[in-house]
C-alpha cells in the first residue's frame, strides 16, 4: 500500500478580519514537508486548491513544482483541482508541465471540491454543477488520451468529442495529439494539439469523491482510480460506496481487481497519542466548527471527536502503532491500495507537524505495506 500526506496549506485567520495571515511562509513550509515527506520514504504528496482567505493554495500545481525541484522519488498530486470552474486544457497542461519537472511522478486528481468560491470567481453558475463536471471531464479525458478510441463525434453525456486524424501541422507530431471537441460550456476546440506531452502517457488521472454515489458510479464506469473521502462518521458506512465502484467498473468491462483506490483522511500522529491530541484537537475542532458555521451544521465538542479518534471511526489519530492499526482496520473493509492523511486540519506547530511526518514515513508505513503485502 502507498502511504501519504496531503495539506490545504491552511493559515492562522485574523479572527477580527477574517482575513489569511502568513501565507507566503505556509506555502514555503509545504514544500519543506514534502521534501521531508520524500526523505523519510513516504510514497505520496498532495495540496488541495481553494479559493478563500483560510488556506494559501489556491494554485496547486505551482506550489507541487517548487516541490518536485527539492524531490527525488515521491508523487505529487492535487487534493483535489477543482475542474468545474477550472478549464482542462489548463489543468492538463498545468500537470503535464509538472510531470516533466519531476521526471514522471505527477497525477492530476479532479473533483468538484467542498467549498463554491471558485465558481463565481471564475464565472461558471452554480445551476450547472453537474454538467459543467461532467463536461469538462469529458474534455480532460480527450486529452490525457487523445487517440483512446476510435468514436469521432460520437455523442456522449458530457457533449460531443472525438480526434481529427488528419496529419499535423508540426512536423513530426503524432497525429493522434490533434483533437476535436465540442461542449456547451467551453468553447470548441477544431483540430488542435495541446503540449507540453506529459512523460506518462497517459499521465495518472484520479476521480476524488466523497459519499455521492452518482460520483462512484462515474469513476467506476470510466474504469478510473478513486479517492474516496472520510472524513466523518464510521468508515464501515462506506464499504457499499467501494464494493458500488468495482461493481460499475465491471459492469462497463473494466478490471475492477486493478483500479486503485485510495482513502483520504484527516489525523495526526506523535510519539504518544496523548501529545497528538493535546495538539491536533484544539485547531481541529476550531477549524471544522468555523467551516460548520458557514454551512449550518451542529458544533462538534471534544467528545465527538474523541469517539471519531477509535478504530472505528474516521479521525487517525493517536500514536504510530494506533495509526498502523486504523489503516489496517481499514484495509480489512475496503482492501485500499493507497492511504492518504491530511495532518494539518488547522494550524499546528512547524516542528510538531515535521515529527508526524517523520513518524508516518519511519514506522508507520514500513509496518503497513508489510501487512499488506503479506495479506495479497
Amino acid at each position: 500500500m502507498e502511504i501519504g500526506i496531503f495539506s490545504f496549506g491552511e493559515t492562522r485567520v485574523d479572527p477580527d478580519t477574517g482575513r489569511q495571515l502568513e501565507a507566503g511562509q505556509r506555502l514555503r513550509r509545504l514544500v519543506d514537508e514534502a521534501e521531508l515527506a520524500d526523505q523519510v520514504g513516504l510514497d505520496v504528496f498532495g495540496i488541495g486548491e481553494h479559493h478563500r482567505p483560510d488556506y494559501a493554495v489556491s494554485a496547486p500545481a505551482v506550489v507541487l513544482a517548487a516541490a518536485a525541484a527539492r524531490t527525488e522519488r515521491i508523487r505529487l498530486t492535487p487534493t483535489v483541482s477543482v475542474l468545474s470552474s477550472d478549464d482542462p486544457v489548463r489543468v492538463f497542461q498545468d500537470y503535464a508541465t509538472l510531470d516533466r519537472i519531476s521526471r514522471g511522478r505527477a497525477e492530476i486528481m479532479v473533483g468538484r471540491g467542498s467549498f463554491t468560491e471558485s465558481f463565481p470567481l471564475f464565472g461558471q453558475d452554480l445551476a450547472d454543477y453537474e454538467e459543467i463536471f461532467a463536461e469538462k471531464l469529458d474534455l480532460l479525458l480527450k486529452l490525457r488520451e487523445p487517440g483512446r478510441d476510435a468514436e469521432g463525434d460520437a455523442p456522449s453525456a458530457a457533449g460531443r468529442s472525438g480526434t481529427d486524424r488528419r496529419p499535423p501541422e508540426e512536423p513530426g507530431r503524432d497525429v493522434d495529439e490533434r483533437i476535436r471537441w465540442k461542449g456547451h460550456h467551453r468553447p470548441s476546440i477544431q483540430d488542435r494539439g495541446v503540449y507540453p506531452r506529459p512523460e506518462q502517457e497517459p499521465i495518472p488521472l484520479w476521480i476524488a469523491v466523497g459519499g455521492t454515489p452518482r460520483s462512484v458510479v462515474r469513476a467506476g464506469t470510466l474504469g478510473l482510480p478513486m479517492a474516496l473521502a472520510i472524513i466523518g462518521g464510521a468508515p464501515a458506512r462506506f464499504k457499499p460506496l467501494v464494493e458500488l465502484y468495482r461493481e460499475a467498473a465491471d459492469r462497463a468491462g473494466h478490471d475492477a481487481s486493478a483500479l486503485p483506490v485510495s482513502i483520504n483522511a484527516h489525523g495526526f500522529l506523535a510519539d504518544e497519542r496523548e501529545t497528538a491530541a493535546r495538539l491536533a484537537l484544539p485547531p481541529f475542532l476550531a477549524t471544522m466548527n468555523r467551516i460548520g458555521r458557514e454551512r449550518g451544521w451542529p458544533p462538534m465538542g471534544p467528545g465527538q471527536l474523541e469517539a471519531e479518534a477509535g478504530l472505528h471511526g474516521a479521525l487517525v489519530l493517536g500514536s504510530p502503532q494506533e495509526v498502523i492499526d486504523k489503516i489496517l482496520y481499514q484495509h480489512e473493509l475496503f482492501g485500499q491500495d493507497r492511504y492518504l492523511i491530511q495532518l494539518t486540519v488547522g494550524p499546528l506547530p512547524r516542528r510538531d507537524v515535521m515529527r508526524a511526518i517523520e513518524l508516518l514515513g519511519t514506522e508507520v508505513a514500513p509496518v503497513v505495506r508489510r501487512e499488506t503485502a503479506a495479506s495479497v
